[in-house]
């Protein structure tokens, strides 16, 4: 088993969070993983992006060549096709519809949306409307994590323990609506899957 996975999305959208709860998840399912990260101006509004490659062997590198990866999962659409290149032709994009507009010439949403359209393998849908019902629109990147789960091979409870450990200290109200979050994201991706 191998999965390289590409995260991205702007600074404050938990890119980090997600990709160290997949980390979580491999480590409980005793994988092995390598991780590389940008945040160069992502304190607020710059752009993030992960490398994460899982493995059930050791991996040599932290770096997913151009066009090898498996997943790229991402919270923010125009990101999402900053990454293409790096996706396999057999690889799937997860991207929020929802932009996050930090630039004044932010491009036409329509068009970036259509472009996702033409991706053979694509999971695209608002994660902001659907973390708002699970009580907070902080859980969107949880929503994300949740719509990746059926491309990564990793059992679904890992996840969830995963969670429950990661916010542990911010206490019982976050983990729940986190579950949830968890929990609507891949269902969402699994009935478009079905």
């Amino acid at each position: 088993m191998k999965k390289d996975i590409v995260l991205a999305g702007v600074g404050g959208q938990g890119v980090l969070s997600i990709s160290a709860l997949i980390g979580l998840a491999a480590m409980k399912s005793g994988l092995c993983l390598k991780q590389a990260e940008v945040h160069g101006m992502s304190q607020r509004g710059g752009e993030v992006h992960s490398h994460l490659r899982i493995a059930d062997a050791p991996i040599a590198s932290d770096l997913i060549p151009e066009g090898k990866a498996d997943l790229i999962l991402s919270v923010e659409p125009m990101e999402g096709l900053r990454y293409l290149p790096m996706l396999s032709e057999k690889g799937w994009l997860v991207t929020n519809t929802q932009p996050f507009i930090n630039i004044s010439n932010y491009p036409d949403l329509d068009l970036i949306l259509q472009e996702i359209s033409r991706i053979p393998h694509h999971v695209a849908f608002n994660a902001d409307e659907m973390a708002k019902e699970t009580g907070s629109v902080r859980t969107m990147n949880t929503v994300m994590l949740g719509a990746s789960i059926p491309f990564l091979n990793i059992p679904f409870e890992k996840f969830e323990d995963a969670i429950t450990v990661f916010f542990e200290s911010k206490g019982s109200e976050i983990i729940r609506m986190n579950l949830a979050a968890l929990n609507k994201g891949r269902d969402f991706a699994l009935k478009g899957l079905g």
